[in-house]
């Protein structure tokens, strides 16, 4: 076997490198930069994903105040594939082949990362993708700057289950009908069982997109919490169907006392503008909170504040993760001095970020960040109290160990560039 560290197999590196710096490889148009836009404007989706656009634009006009990219103006070129998931793939295409984008910040939902995945991976793009997803993936044309399941899914159901969450012994897992919920509750109910959660004891349910009648459901669940052991229901229910499934909640008279809810997609953003008194002492899990005491948050809603004109406006974790994103590759493009993809690719691997969260987030070579995983009660303000969170930072886990067909998987797309999904005993091997 050739060892990579052989001249010949360092050629071929080279070569196989030089060919996909041909791939859809991004110009500089009139002396700009262009970074794509891929949010959903419209539809059911654009209540969480119109503000990570407006985070864009804000940090590509950071970074034109401050002079620009490699001494040119970052142009941000925005699309609307109006929360139509094969409308993103169409869009994602538009950006890498006629716009020609060095970089595209976007998507939300997982069916929509999905379905633009083999576009990136085609045109060697690279995509930064801002929300907690189901894990179960690695691309080496994704960075994935938003929570793996063991950085906000496992962390709340312990924190549940601990004197402190309430010993909860009994399981609602609900979730919006697509990828994300229900690789994610397959995760959890793994994990439920490992720690000696009776099948009986975990109930799970999923809805369309814009689900709004929400009575026979939550009479479900109210049913299911009354055999006297406590009860908790973890959500993963997405877009604007939180408004009226936590409504019902209130009108059947559930409490958070009684059976709290912890969601995975309900943040500052979705609380705000709706009468939250039917979520007071609701749970969230995230990465960041907008509550959080620090002088870079303090910076960051400041920033936000001001470039959306507007002293009301809330931050939220996806945002923080675009920010996150956004400042990690302009840091790698100016390492590399260039914006094609393969070098700034390389360069992405170590970057750190002084986080609004009050951590440093650092990308590892799984494309995936180390981040702290926080709890956050939610106020009648719209805003969170955080009653948890982790010591450090916790890096990501690209596949997780409760699927027995993950749980061997190894992903590390660093030298030399062979391998993103592959076995330990093989990566090993590829990598002495």
């Amino acid at each position: 076997m050739v060892k990579f560290g052989d001249k010949i197999a360092r050629l071929g590196v080279i070569g196989a490198l030089a060919a996909g710096l041909g791939a859809a490889q991004p110009a500089l148009a009139q002396g700009t930069i262009k970074v794509g836009v891929l949010h959903s404007l419209s539809g059911t989706m654009a209540i969480s994903e119109t503000t990570l656009k407006d985070t864009i634009l804000m940090m590509v006009d950071d970074v034109n105040r401050k002079g620009g990219l490699l001494g040119k103006k970052v142009e941000a070129v925005v699309v609307d594939p109006a929360s139509n998931w094969p409308l993103f793939a169409e869009k994602a295409r538009e950006l890498l082949a006629k716009e020609k984008v060095a970089a595209v910040f976007g998507c939300w939902t997982s069916v929509s990362r999905k379905s633009v995945l083999p576009v990136f991976e085609e045109l060697n793009g690279l995509l930064f993708y801002p929300v907690q997803y189901e894990g179960e993936e690695s691309s080496r044309n994704v960075f994935y700057t938003g929570a793996a399941p063991n950085q906000q899914a496992i962390p709340a159901v312990e924190y549940l289950m601990s004197k402190d969450g309430g010993e909860v012994k009994r399981w609602v897992l609900a979730g919006t009908d697509y990828v994300y919920p229900r690789t994610t509750n397959k995760i959890l109910e793994a994990f439920l069982k490992a720690k000696g959660v009776k099948p009986e004891d975990i109930m799970i349910n999923y809805t369309p997109f814009g689900h709004s009648d929400w009575q026979t459901i939550v009479a479900d669940i109210k049913k299911f919490a009354s055999a006297g052991k406590k009860t908790a229901v973890v959500s993963t229910i997405n877009g604007d169907a939180n408004v009226p499934f936590y409504k019902e909640l209130a009108n059947a008279g559930i409490k958070a006392t009684d059976i709290p809810v912890v969601a995975f997609s309900v943040g500052e953003e979705e609380l705000a503008g709706i009468d939250t008194r039917n979520l007071v002492g609701h749970l969230a899990a995230w990465n960041y909170f907008q509550s959080v005491k620090n002088a870079d948050n303090s910076a960051f809603i400041k920033q936000w504040q001001s470039f959306i004109k507007n002293p009301k406006r809330v931050t939220n974790d996806p945002m923080e993760a675009h920010y996150i994103g956004f400042k990690m590759w302009t840091q790698a493009v100016q390492q590399a001095g260039s914006v094609e993809v393969d070098a700034v690719r390389q360069a992405m691997y170590g970057q750190k970020v002084a986080a609004p969260s009050g951590f440093v987030a650092a990308m590892n070579t799984n494309h995936h960040l180390s981040k702290p995983v926080m709890i956050g009660e939610i106020r009648g303000d719209g805003q969170f109290d955080i009653v948890w969170q982790t010591k450090g930072a916790i890096k990501a886990d690209a596949w997780s160990p409760f699927i027995p067909e993950s749980s061997k998987l190894v992903a590390d797309w660093s030298y030399p560039w062979v391998c993103g999904n592959c076995t330990a005993p093989k990566f090993k091997s590829l990598a002495n």
